[in-house]
């Protein structure tokens, strides 16, 4: 088994808190592109945002997560079960899950083995989709600081498995085609101080801090407030999401 690296149980409170919102779109059409609405898994399911938006649409969600301080943070919510899990050991019987969901989690995994544990669990039919997102915009002076502070400031200090997210998964051997899917994005009216604090959740940030004795945020908080403007306006924001569905065989006959 790969050891686990948990960049995330030191921040599971604040990545729930600042996180922004998948779109209610997209899990309304993953659920029609799957064989049947009875069971969805949500594989690396951090703070349970997926899975509790899965559960508007399946009758059952297995949530599992491998890291124990995120499955503590994970939102409750009825027909969602949360496990402490591996991504590669899905705890569900074979050809059972109508769809299974990995939201900004998979260039974390052992991807041979956890696509073998998908075509096991998977139903004829089922449908794997895989999404994440790269950096914020706004249309504004701040995209050009974030990028700067992304790439330039903590770029360093990325774990190496961030350069498949940041390669917009194009170099994961996916196991079936890729479906032809809608663009989707997030989208949030923020403040300057969920900006920090969203900022504050990425993993090269506290892999910075605990390298250099202190936080990158802080120390460019006055570039940061000069590309924001007023620290009390609010800023609309997106993220375009990187998308992969693709279904298993179903057999011939």
């Amino acid at each position: 088994m790969s050891r686990f690296k948990d960049y995330f149980s030191t921040a599971s409170n604040d990545y729930r808190r600042f996180r922004p919102e998948y779109p209610p779109e997209l899990f309304q059409w993953l659920s029609q592109q799957a064989p049947a609405q009875q069971r969805a898994v949500d594989v690396g399911c951090g703070n349970g945002q997926a899975s509790v938006a899965l559960a508007v649409h399946f009758d059952e969600v297995i949530a599992t997560d491998a890291s124990a301080a995120q499955i503590e943070q994970a939102q409750a919510a009825a027909g969602v079960q949360y496990q402490t899990s591996p991504a590669e050991s899905i705890p569900a019987a074979d050809s059972s899950i109508d769809l299974i969901a990995v939201a900004q989690a998979i260039h974390w995994f052992d991807h041979p083995r956890f696509f073998a544990e998908v075509d096991r669990v998977l139903k004829p039919g089922g449908v794997l989709a895989v999404w994440g997102y790269q950096l914020l915009y706004t249309d504004t002076d701040l995209d050009a600081v974030i990028e700067h502070f992304h790439s330039q400031v903590v770029g360093p200090y990325w774990p190496p498995e961030r350069a498949l997210l940041d390669n917009g998964y194009s170099r994961i051997a996916f196991p079936w085609p890729r479906l032809p899917a809608p663009a989707f994005r997030m989208g949030a009216r923020w403040s300057f101080r969920h900006l920090l604090g969203y900022l504050n959740t990425w993993s090269a940030v506290k892999q910075y801090e605990k390298a250099q004795g202190h936080n990158p945020v802080e120390k460019h908080l006055d570039t940061l407030l000069a590309a924001w403007g007023d620290p009390d306006s609010a800023k609309e924001i997106y993220w375009p999401l990187i998308l992969y569905v693709g279904k298993k065989a179903t057999p011939a006959g």
